[in-house]
């Protein structure tokens, strides 16, 4: 029987104390991590680095090369830039994440979140915000915003109590290269190693006492995938190549379920799933079509493994108003009754 609930990341209410108030209500029994929500421009998850990339002296804006469903075009290097001299400084993330941390002791002391619950902050890897840059600019891009974002990580840490902190790598990118199916973002050679040598950069600052987790997504584009999984088992093999990956204890997976997923093939592969160490399982069984079919989702899952966790396939905020986000957030809460 399933007794817990994991966030995604953005939530899709109005403010951080919001977020805290509404889950440390409704659910706060049954969490053992809540992040701040996404409020705000971090609503539409790294459409938020956008701006700070645009900003950058050493990046221009390249119209002919309209991203398509974003209303952005690519950026690519400013004429006559050497690649040793980008460089980002602050993303952001640290510094909302401390303000976010201040209402998160504000909501335990209230009582509003129970004593026990880890701050959540959720982080898009780096390889996810290269979908900005055109292809060509990517190998001189990437490694300068690669260090900007370890310098997220240390900074976070260096804020927040360990004891207090968990910290989830968004993989979206990299999810549907992985899977090999959605032509927008194809599959490379060499990518498996490209991928395992950038999850262990990005995890290796992180200090044994933060927990670790990753979401494994294949977007999000106006409550869509890019593509839908033909099952599991994609999903699962990056998760066990994640694990292969990086030294540092992963606390939990979350893998996506499409809501017209009902039937136990879809998650037969999680048979394989490494889970070895205490990792967590979150399945993002909880749909648009109410507690029904997001009961009958778990039956199903329930037939392959019996411990997991409950989550949405994605955040709750793309796509959706709030009263569809306080209604999903009620249909996490009678999935898990008996």
């Amino acid at each position: 029987m399933a007794r817990h609930v994991h966030f995604v990341g953005s939530i899709g209410l109005d403010t951080v104390e919001e977020v805290f108030a509404t889950v440390g209500s409704l659910l706060g029994g049954h969490c053992r991590r809540i992040p701040d929500g996404e409020v705000g421009g971090r609503r539409q998850w790294i459409s938020w680095q956008y701006p700070l990339l645009r900003s950058s002296p050493y990046l221009r804006v390249d119209e002919t090369r309209p991203i398509a469903g974003t209303g952005f075009c690519q950026l690519r290097l400013q004429e006559g830039v050497v690649p040793e001299e980008i460089s980002f400084g602050e993303l952001g993330y640290a510094r909302e994440a401390r303000a976010s941390y201040l209402d998160f002791l504000e909501a335990r002391k209230a009582g509003v979140i129970p004593t026990g619950i880890r701050f959540q902050v959720c982080l898009p890897t780096p390889f996810a915000v290269m979908g900005f840059i055109a292809a060509q600019d990517v190998p001189v891009v990437a490694p300068a915003y690669e260090r900007a974002m370890i310098g997220e990580v240390e900074r976070l840490c260096s804020a927040i109590p360990h004891s207090d902190l968990a910290i989830q790598w968004d993989v979206c990118l990299e999810m549907v290269m992985f899977d090999g199916r959605f032509q927008g973002l194809p599959s490379f050679p060499g990518m498996e190693q490209v991928f395992a040598k950038g999850f262990a950069q990005i995890c290796a600052p992180i200090p044994d006492a933060v927990e670790l987790g990753f979401h494994l997504c294949y977007g999000d584009m106006d409550a869509m995938h890019f593509v839908d999984p033909l099952d599991a088992g994609k999903a699962v093999d990056l998760a066990n190549l994640i694990r292969r990956s990086i030294t540092h204890k992963i606390s939990w997976i979350h893998l996506p379920v499409p809501v017209d997923r009902k039937d136990v093939a879809y998650f037969e592969p999680l048979n394989r799933l490494d889970l070895t160490g205490g990792t967590e399982l979150y399945l993002g069984v909880v749909g648009k079509d109410g507690v029904d079919g997001t009961k009958r989702r778990i039956a199903a899952a329930s037939k392959v493994v019996s411990d997991f966790g409950i989550a949405m396939e994605c955040g709750m905020a793309r796509g959706r108003n709030v009263g569809t986000v306080r209604e999903l957030l009620r249909t996490h809460a009678a999935a898990l009754q008996t």
